[in-house]
């Protein structure tokens, strides 16, 4: 017989717990240089003790703003001192750079402020040169009307009869964002209870609105009334735009002879087309997009390899307010205030102790990344290495994971331009008898490279394409050189032939 009775059982277990502020690590780790100065933003918010630090450096001597000059720098922005990545670069046989470095970071050749080893630094004002000018006349436009308000004002100086403009403000309510309506005219009047021709020529005249080609039922139309307003809308044109799938084709034999003209006539027309605008209204409302600001800077250093360091500009400068928590805690009056003047200091440290991390993070995985694709730094694309996540992860002693996350949303200026960490992260593609394997952009990059070079009058096929690469050294199947060409928006042989045969 068994009695039920409470008793007490010491048990020891292991178990993984995601803290909030191992979260919070991990979540500053993974975000982009933008979401981090939203995020720290949040923070001085919400954190008395957390105040911006809003020292600069003395634009010369004696022009100290404010720091003491035996201050200390804060540990984040400390930590980006350049890192020298790589040995020296041969004294011959170097391929040129796609870019000058002057051309990128300053015009002594070197970048921005380089003082001949020495650490460099560079102006806070978020500009593509890194100077110190806080903006220039582009930065002082103002925020312009919207598509909608400027077609508003034209309907308004375009129509005089009420009925006319009732009709145009319900056209206008109907666009979509391209510049589309696609409903029918019949339609419309008999939802505003007018005649269907009424319709079409309110609809007609506000076509030629600016942008022009706005309130089109299809592409075609659109690009007719573009050509219309050109005065270039002949028969030829005409008969062009009823056949766009053949012009998509690149089937010109067909389109001559439907269009009655000859391959130089052709072309022209083509190229009128290409320079007409298909979605008008697409482009009056975006937003510029907003300038790409690089996590890690490279250079050459010295004695001739690759310096590395963090951008100051993506480094959020955050202090901790250690006096005013002194004297707030002197005077709390309650524990509850105390807990709270606690916390908050824990919570202060903890971010400025994951920045500096991620900082560090990120310069470490960067410079093991440079490291492994200095064929690409010195020759180009067509010598990018096959490089995964762990390759990188065993180099630097973190996990896979903490390798991805560092890598997403991270970019890096580079004398060649300017790529996102990711990038330099490619498939292999095995070499032919057991050889050295091929990244895979690499190879798309050779592929793009024949088909440049080929005879019109020999138009290399998908086969020979994997012919040509076998001999290189290359071991790939025949539906993959296909899948690459097509992301490479190369048309097929037989297009290619279509668009590149000379007429007889």
């Amino acid at each position: 017989m068994h009695l039920l009775a409470p008793r007490l059982d010491l048990r020891q277990s292991q178990a993984l717990v995601m803290t909030p502020q191992l979260r919070q690590a991990i979540k500053l780790l993974q975000s982009s240089n933008l979401e981090v100065a939203a995020f720290v933003d949040e923070e001085l918010e919400r954190n008395p003790l957390l105040e911006r630090d809003e020292w600069r450096e003395p634009a010369g001597p004696g022009e100290d703003e404010g720091r003491p000059a035996d201050a200390p720098l804060p540990a984040a922005l400390a930590d980006c001192h350049a890192a020298i990545v790589s040995d020296a670069l041969p004294a011959d046989g170097a391929a040129p750079l796609d870019a000058e470095w002057r051309d990128l970071h300053g015009t002594d050749g070197h970048g921005a402020g380089y003082d001949g080893g020495a650490q460099t630094h560079y102006g806070r004002g978020g500009r593509a040169d890194f100077s110190d000018d806080p903006g220039g006349v582009e930065d002082m436009a103002g925020t312009g009307r919207s598509l909608r308000e400027h077609l508003g004002e034209q309907v308004r100086l375009g129509f005089s009869d009420p009925a006319d403009r009732l009709i145009a403000a319900a056209l206008l309510a109907l666009v979509d964002p391209a510049g589309r309506l696609a409903a029918a005219d019949d339609a419309l009047a008999a939802a505003l209870g007018c005649e269907a021709p009424r319709v079409a020529a309110v609809r007609a005249r506000m076509q030629r609105f600016d942008p022009v080609g706005m309130f089109c039922r299809d592409l075609r139309e659109c690009l007719a009334v573009q050509l219309a307003e050109r005065d270039r809308l002949d028969p030829a044109m005409r008969a062009l735009l009823d056949n766009l799938d053949l012009l998509a084709k690149r089937d010109r034999a067909g389109l001559m002879r439907l269009c009655g003209v000859d391959a130089e006539d052709l072309a022209d027309m083509a190229a009128e087309i290409r320079r007409l605008d298909p979605k008008p209204g697409a482009s009056f409302d975006a937003a510029p997009a907003p300038a790409l600001v690089p996590d890690v800077l490279m250079r050459r250093a010295p004695d001739g390899g690759w310096a590395l360091e963090l951008n100051p500009d993506t480094l959020p400068r955050v202090l901790v307010n250690r006096g005013f928590h002194a004297r707030a805690l002197l005077g709390a009056r309650s524990r509850d205030d105390r807990t709270f003047l606690t916390e908050r200091l824990q919570s202060a440290n903890w971010l400025i102790k994951s920045l500096e991390q991620r900082a560090g993070t990120i310069l470490k995985v960067a410079a093991a990344i440079v490291a492994r694709q200095e064929g690409f730094f010195r020759h180009g694309v067509g010598h990018l290495r096959p490089l995964i996540l762990r390759d990188v992860a065993d180099e630097v002693s973190l996990h896979e994971s903490t390798v991805s996350r560092v890598t997403a949303n991270k970019h890096i200026a580079t004398p060649r331009g300017t790529f996102e960490l990711k990038y330099f992260f490619t498939t292999a593609i095995a070499g032919t008898g057991g050889g050295e394997s091929h990244s895979a952009e690499a190879v798309r990059h050779r592929i793009r490279a024949l088909v440049d070079a080929e005879d019109p009058a020999a138009v290399l096929s998908d086969d020979t394409i994997v012919e040509r690469l076998r001999q290189e050294g290359v071991d790939i199947a025949r539906r993959t050189v296909a899948k690459y060409r097509d992301a490479l928006r190369i048309p097929s042989s037989m297009q290619r032939k279509r668009e590149k045969a000379v007429p007889a």
